[in-house]
C-alpha cells in the first residue's frame, strides 16, 4: 500500500504487480535509472567547485553547443544501464545513432529499450537553475534474441511502458509513472534514499500560469499569439502569470504542482518545433496524461503520432487539461 516517506526500493517492490509484464526486469531498469540519477546529482552539485561547467567546443545531433555536464550525464547513464546490462538498447539526444546492448552472452536476449534526455536545460547550469534528466521506457518490438533495430525505437508514446524525469534542484526528486498514476521521489542527500514525498500527483485541470518563450512572439503561429493576448487580458479570472524557465523539466514540474501550461509551438526559423518527440515530448505527454493533464502538438494527442526519425522535433503543449484545450482551439480557429 502506497504511504508517504516510503522508500523508491519498498515502493517498486510493493507495486511490482501492476507492471505490465511482471519478470521484475522492468523493476531492474528503474532501480539503475535511479542509481545514475544520484551519479548526475552528485556530479551537479560541484557545479562551480570543479571544472565541469560550460561548453566542450563539440554539438551534438541537434546541432547544439554540447556542455561538459551533457557528456558526463550521457555517459552515466548510458554505462550504468549498459554495465547491469537491463535494457537491450538505447537512445540518446547526445547521440547520432542508437546503441545496441549484446549482453555478456552476446544473446540480446533483454526486453526494454531506454530513450533519453540526460541532461535537459543544461544551458543553464552555468547560472545555478534547475536542470533535469527525462526517460522513457518501452518493450522492443522486434524478437528477443535479435539485435535490436530502429523499429523499436520508432514507437508511438502510447506505447511506453514507463517513463519519468529527474530534477535537480533545491531538493532532487525522481517523478515517474509505469501507467498506474505518476508519484514523486525526494532524494535524502545523506543517506542517499529517495523517499515517497508527493504521491498520486495530478495536474490541476485549470491553472493561471502559463510558460513560453515570448521573446519568439513574432515567429509563433497566429493562434499562439492570440492565446498568450488571451492569457494578458484584464478580465475577472486574467491576467494570468507568465513563468518560463527554459529547463522542460522545471516548467512543467512546477505547472503540474500549481496548474499551468507549458508551450515550445512551431516557429519560422523551427517549422516542426524545436522539442524532440521521442526523448522530450512523449515520457512528458505519458507522465502529463497519468497525472489528468494533456499534451498536444496544438492538433493532436501527442502519444498517438507514429514517430519517423529517432531525433523527430514536434511542436508542444502539455499542461492542464482546460488550458490545453483552450489552446487547442485557438489553434483550430486559425486553421478553419
Amino acid at each position: 500500500m502506497t504511504r508517504k516517506n516510503q522508500t523508491l526500493g519498498e515502493f517498486i517492490i510493493e507495486n511490482q504487480k501492476d507492471f505490465p509484464y511482471a519478470s521484475g526486469e522492468l523493476s531492474r531498469l528503474i532501480n539503475s535509472i535511479r542509481l545514475a540519477a544520484k551519479m548526475v546529482n552528485h556530479e551537479v552539485n560541484k557545479a562551480g567547485l570543479v571544472d565541469i561547467t560550460g561548453a566542450i567546443g563539440e554539438t551534438n545531433v541537434q546541432g547544439e553547443d554540447q556542455q561538459k555536464l551533457d557528456v558526463l550525464a550521457n555517459e552515466t547513464f548510458i554505462n550504468t544501464l549498459t554495465n547491469r546490462e537491463i535494457v537491450c538498447g538505447i537512445a540518446s539526444e547526445e547521440n547520432d545513432e542508437f546503441i545496441t546492448i549484446k549482453g555478456q552472452k552476446n544473446d540480446h536476449r533483454n526486453n526494454y529499450i531506454v530513450l533519453m534526455d540526460p541532461l535537459d536545460g543544461s544551458s543553464n547550469i552555468d547560472v545555478n537553475v534547475s536542470v533535469g534528466t527525462i526517460f522513457s521506457i518501452y518493450r522492443r518490438v522486434t524478437p528477443a534474441g535479435t539485435p535490436v533495430t530502429l523499429e523499436d525505437f520508432l514507437q508511438p508514446g502510447n506505447l511506453q511502458v514507463a517513463a519519468g524525469y529527474i530534477i535537480y534542484g533545491t531538493s532532487t526528486m525522481l517523478v515517474y509513472t509505469t501507467g498506474n498514476g505518476v508519484n514523486g521521489f525526494t532524494l535524502n542527500p545523506a543517506l542517499g534514499t529517495y523517499y515517497l514525498s508527493h504521491p498520486n500527483m495530478q495536474f490541476p485541470e485549470d491553472g493561471n500560469i502559463y510558460s513560453v518563450n515570448e521573446g519568439n512572439y513574432v515567429h509563433f503561429p497566429q493562434g499562439v499569439k492570440d492565446y498568450i493576448k488571451y492569457c494578458q487580458e484584464e478580465k475577472e479570472d486574467r491576467p494570468y502569470t507568465s513563468r518560463y524557465i527554459g529547463s522542460l523539466v522545471s516548467d512543467i514540474h512546477r505547472n503540474m504542482i500549481k496548474g499551468g501550461v507549458y508551450l515550445y509551438p512551431s516557429t519560422a526559423k523551427s517549422p516542426n518545433g524545436k522539442l524532440r518527440l521521442l526523448y522530450e515530448c512523449n515520457p512528458m505527454a505519458f507522465i502529463a496524461e497519468q497525472a489528468g493533464g494533456k499534451a498536444s502538438d496544438g492538433f493532436r494527442r501527442i502519444l498517438d503520432i507514429k514517430p519517423t526519425q529517432l531525433h523527430e522535433r514536434t511542436p508542444f503543449v502539455c499542461g492542464s487539461k482546460n488550458m490545453v484545450d483552450k489552446v487547442e482551439s485557438f489553434m483550430a480557429s486559425q486553421e478553419s
